[in-house]
């Protein structure tokens, strides 16, 4: 796994390691400044709100296995919809990779960027039961999901603070493997993987709490 990098938040002094050294976006665990790198110095963009805790057992620094590699969980953005909220903790596999762990409701589905596919379709105008072919497998729309960013902890490959609404939308397989199209980028971005069971990901250092 990559080892930790540290330096200091600029407002207010605390010390902020990074687990991943490619990460652009933090937060610091201290007075909740949101922190972007800028070559070698951290810029504070904005202070993160306090949003609900995670009623899940995975935390930051939780590990685990997918597709015979090896994960360690740095980051997580949340969002709330009409009807909840769920996590998507930013992974990164030991082969430097990112990847995304989305925690809804006890269902989990790890997926990898594929960047903006060629064949993108257009956001605005999908509807549930579309299909679409990448790669070998054909995909069928499932959800459209409006979301909005509740917020944000630990490391992401990317800035989020200037975040409102982000249009989702999911699609499955027969076989189990799972897409989704994420419409706040511009081109929107493709993500691959497939859905999972919790065993299957191989949990350690996961968060303990009462009932669970």
């Amino acid at each position: 796994m990559p080892q930790p990098h540290g330096v200091t938040c600029p407002n207010c002094g605390a010390p902020v390691r990074f687990l991943w050294a490619q990460a652009v976006q933090t937060t610091c665990a201290y007075c909740k400044s949101v922190l972007v790198r800028r070559d070698l110095d951290l810029a504070k963009v904005g202070e993160q709100a306090d949003f609900p805790a995670t009623g899940s057992p995975i935390q930051i620094g939780t590990e685990g296995r997918w597709r015979e590699r090896s994960f360690v969980v740095v980051g997580r953005l949340t969002y709330g919809w009409a009807r909840g909220r769920w996590n998507e903790w930013h992974c990164i596999l030991n082969d430097g990779r990112s990847a995304w762990l989305s925690d809804a409701q006890l269902e989990y589905a790890m997926t990898v960027e594929v960047g903006a596919a060629s064949d993108m379709p257009d956001v605005q105008r999908v509807q549930v039961g579309d299909r679409y072919t990448w790669g070998d497998t054909t995909y069928q729309v499932a959800t459209i999901t409006t979301a909005f960013y509740l917020g944000t902890e630990g490391e992401l490959p990317f800035t989020s603070y200037d975040n409102t609404t982000s249009r989702f939308i999911d699609l499955t397989s027969p076989n189990g493997r799972f897409a989704t199209i994420d419409g706040s980028e511009h081109p929107p971005l493709l993500y691959l993987g497939e859905y999972l069971g919790f065993d299957e990901l191989a949990f350690r250092n996961l968060r303990e709490f009462e009932g669970w």
